[in-house]
């Protein structure tokens, strides 16, 4: 059995629209969790009674005027149970749903490029859109709010049904009704392919690196590494996690390894008081003892949050920006043999100092906004602000 872990958080990367997670566990069939299966079953019985679902599907037979479609109704039931749980972590996914769900672990995407989530109340909205992408070229921004999608109300949308509305061929139009400051916005927006890397670097004055991760990702490791080694001679490092909504954990592990110890505690998964799962530095750790500031934003969660918040307790980098978006909890992601899936809130996640981010999210060190219009004369105070901390 294969495992990938996940961290997600309700955000959606609309890179080809599809969910972000927290703490996903691939399995197959009947897979065993490894913890005791206990306060989530409670006292429910061992099978559903589908006496009433059935009365309710002849009903339909009987009297629905129009064609109804047995695969429809069997995974509008599946569809059904995960909704129930009332979780918006959790779902079910068809095999053409997992399918695109798998092609956004590997960075390849038909969409518009950006990251979406629900805010306090349940809007559903762009956390970041994605530079140079067809959204951020559209001009939407960090904030806005999706009121319809194809002329079809958002109000009851999950995050993954927003993702769904939105995903869409290549080369096709999607036309989003955005509320900006209180006032409507028409956009349509022409989808494109994506294949984007999930980490970029560069060195910026002569003499700081820079390390830009987009997502964590299945290549995030190879190319952290690859990173790491180009700039280890650096003055300082910039570990860039703005507007990152989380990935695998596993990639973030390996970030995360890159200026730690092997075996220093990245983070802990627990379930109710009971610590479930270790995550530890793997080794590696090139760039350990080297200057490290990681900028962070309210678009940073999830596995961005476990790398800030595991370099932050560790004391080997200093945060600056202003406070993630604080998401701590654990999903699964099931396969079945069919190709469906089933993604399930299992358990919340813990720095290595024992605090829970869910819904407080990482507070920086020096914090720094980012004033209205500097992001549009090219200006980045944040930026500006690690370099000049690693210049002193």
């Amino acid at each position: 059995m294969k495992n990938a872990r996940l961290l997600a958080l309700l955000t959606a990367l609309i890179f080809a629209g599809t969910t972000f997670w927290a703490g996903l566990q691939i399995g197959q069939g009947t897979w065993k969790a490894p913890w005791k299966k206990q306060a989530a079953s409670g006292n429910l019985p061992a099978q559903l009674d589908y006496t009433s679902v059935n009365q309710v599907y002849q009903s339909l037979k009987e009297n629905y005027d129009g064609k109804l479609d047995t695969q429809a109704l069997n995974d509008g039931l599946k569809h059904g149970l995960a909704t129930a749980t009332k979780d918006p972590y959790t779902s079910y996914f068809t095999p053409e749903e997992a399918k695109q769900f798998q092609s956004q672990l590997n960075n390849s995407f038909s969409g518009i490029g950006a990251e979406l989530g629900k805010n306090a109340a349940g809007n559903i909205q762009i956390i970041s859109p994605i530079g140079g992408l067809p959204a951020d070229k559209a001009g939407l921004k960090a904030g806005d709010l999706i009121a319809s999608i194809n002329g079809k109300s958002t109000a009851d949308m999950s995050v993954d049904d927003a993702v769904t509305n939105i995903r869409g061929k290549a080369g096709t139009e999607v036309k989003l009704l955005i509320v900006r400051a209180g006032a409507p916005l028409d956009f349509t927006i022409t989808r494109q392919n994506l294949q984007v890397p999930s980490v970029e670097w560069k060195t910026l004055d002569g003499s700081l690196g820079y390390i830009r991760i987009l997502t964590f990702s299945n290549d995030t490791p190879d190319l952290i590494t690859k990173a790491a080694n180009e700039l280890k001679g650096s003055k300082g490092i910039i570990l860039d996690l703005r507007g990152n909504p989380g990935g695998l954990v596993s990639s973030a592990v390996a970030v995360g390894s890159q200026w730690l110890s092997q075996g220093d505690i990245i983070m802990q998964e627990k379930r109710g008081s009971e610590v479930v799962q270790t995550y530890n530095a793997t080794g590696g750790n090139v760039l350990k003892g080297v200057p490290t500031v990681v900028l962070i934003d309210s678009g940073s969660a999830s596995a961005s949050e476990i790398t800030a918040g595991a370099l932050k307790d560790h004391k080997a980098a200093t945060i600056i920006g202003t406070k993630s978006y604080g998401k701590g909890v654990v999903q699964q992601i099931i396969n079945f043999a069919d190709g469906s899936q089933l993604k399930v809130t299992v358990a919340s996640w813990y720095r290595p100092g024992g605090q829970s981010i869910n819904h407080k999210g990482i507070s920086p060190d020096q914090e720094v906004k980012v004033a209205k219009g500097d992001t549009a004369g090219g200006a980045d105070a944040q930026l500006d602000a690690a370099k000049n901390f690693l210049s002193k």
